[in-house]
């Protein structure tokens, strides 16, 4: 599983850092499933959630194009 570094900035990431991160969002037909999660520095995660889901509306981001 990543050898316990963040798949954004490939750091090795400690307990209090890790986060779990949906490759695609479960609101957007994503699962739970191992294969579309990701663990990221949890900075990493906060920026994520919130700058994405600004521009992915901002450039009206969906489905195909999204991916």
């Amino acid at each position: 599983m990543q050898l316990g570094k963040c798949a954004i900035i490939v750091e090795f990431l400690t307990s209090n850092q890790v986060h779990c991160q949906h490759k695609l969002p479960r609101h957007m037909g994503g699962t739970d499933e191992f294969n579309n999660l990701v663990i990221v520095h949890k900075d990493v995660h906060r920026l994520s959630e919130k700058t994405i889901e600004r521009y992915r509306n901002i450039l009206q981001l969906d489905g195909k194009l999204l991916k």
